[in-house]
């Protein structure tokens, strides 16, 4: 073996704990010959192709002397066995009770780097990412602002880590820590709950897929219970922080579960992103924001910049949309405002005029468009003061 490949022995031997290595093992067809309890444990490859059945020692005295050379080399010799390099034997033990969550930036590097300050802000993005997925879980009816539940601060701070990166692209690798197995159920006893951890992951993934798809296909009816879904407007919007670079081709987001607990039913193939799906994450950030918040009454101010008839409405009333341009926290927004009767006359008189109208009614974004909706109030008294009369005239849109 060349030094480099000793060394990086050597290095993921110092990532890993011999118990961590025995469930690997217990869970890929070794089975346990014999065990000295603190001191070591002899492990047999039964699905070995060789017609020597292949064996290796895992010391578990870590005080004793020789501690780590024995483990380097029982490290060493699982990556002959498997055929894998050290980088992919520690991927695979840390596998065994820990979800994996991969994401690959595919854009041009001329020597596999990446600018210093991007790297920056997909760390932070990412951190985001997961922040909002553990919300989600613990607690879906959260706004995602102010204070996160307990389980939220735990999970970022022990069970979520930055692993290595893979070869070959840049990858950034999120390691889900699943903790310790617990005691296996006695009989007719309830099976153990799931680790908050591999809750959490279930929860990114379906969120993960779920914007995908909301890119690709818009469905209102997904924001009805975004949590239901995993989406989150901070989800999102990493999303998008991510994705900033123009030179960026594509985002690849994929899962690799943990041996040790049961494969859940999202996250078993690449979700990829590529520049015209990530074009679309700004419109379902902002219907999520406004399903996260609470419905605003707002009174709008502003010109009608267009009408369209509604000729479906049964009555002899005359209905339509009218499209109000206006000004919301120091923002433009075009408003979609249905009107019936009276007050679809005045609308009319406003666009014919070019008169300021106001209007009262919740503000929300629906369908990709701003619209006011539930008890919608016209103010008729600055047209009635215009006009010089108390009914708007009969005027065609």
């Amino acid at each position: 073996m060349t030094r480099s490949a000793l060394d990086s022995y050597r290095e993921i031997a110092s990532a890993l704990s011999p118990s961590a290595v025995s469930q690997f093992l217990a869970s890929h067809d070794w089975e346990l010959e014999l065990q000295q309890p603190q001191v070591r444990e002899i492990w047999r490859y039964a699905a070995s192709p060789l017609t020597t059945t292949p064996r290796v020692m895992i010391p578990l005295a870590t005080d004793f002397a020789d501690f780590t050379p024995r483990f380097v080399d029982a490290l060493e010799s699982l990556g002959h066995i498997h055929d894998w390099d050290a980088g992919q034997l520690l991927e695979r033990v840390i596998a065994t009770r820990a979800d994996l969550f991969f994401v690959r930036l595919d854009q041009e590097m001329l020597d596999g780097t990446i600018p210093f300050q991007q790297a920056e802000k997909t760390l932070q993005a990412l951190l985001k990412m997961m922040k909002a997925a553990a919300t989600t879980t613990a607690d879906p009816y959260h706004s995602h602002r102010g204070r996160r539940p307990a389980a939220v601060n735990d999970f970022l701070d022990e069970d979520v880590r930055l692993g290595h990166t893979k070869h070959g692209s840049f990858v950034f690798t999120i390691v889900s820590r699943l903790g310790d197995a617990g005691p296996e159920p006695m009989d007719g006893r309830e099976q153990p709950t799931m680790p908050f951890s591999r809750q959490v992951m279930e929860t990114l993934a379906r969120g993960l897929e779920t914007t995908k798809r909301l890119t690709q296909t818009w469905d209102q009816e997904a924001f009805a219970s975004p949590s239901s879904l995993g989406l989150s407007a901070g989800l999102v919007e990493s999303l998008e922080e991510i994705s900033q670079p123009e030179y960026l081709r594509s985002l690849d987001l994929s899962f690799e579960w943990a041996a040790a607990e049961r494969k859940p039913d999202v996250g078993l193939a690449t979700i990829v992103l590529d520049r015209d799906l990530i074009a679309e994450l700004p419109s379902v950030r902002e219907q999520l924001v406004r399903s996260e918040g609470p419905v605003r009454r707002e009174t709008l101010i502003g010109p009608v910049k267009s009408l369209v008839r509604d000729e479906s409405t049964p009555s002899d009333e005359e209905a339509g949309t009218a499209i109000v341009v206006t000004e919301v926290n120091g923002k433009t927004l075009r408003v979609h405002v249905p009107l019936v009767g009276e007050d679809h006359g005045w609308a009319i008189m406003a666009y014919e005029q070019r008169l300021p109208f106001t209007v009262t009614g919740d503000l929300s974004y629906e369908r990709r468009a701003w619209r006011l909706s539930g008890d919608i109030e016209v103010d008729s008294s600055f047209l009635r003061h215009r006009s010089g009369s108390e009914t708007p005239e009969s005027h065609q849109p």
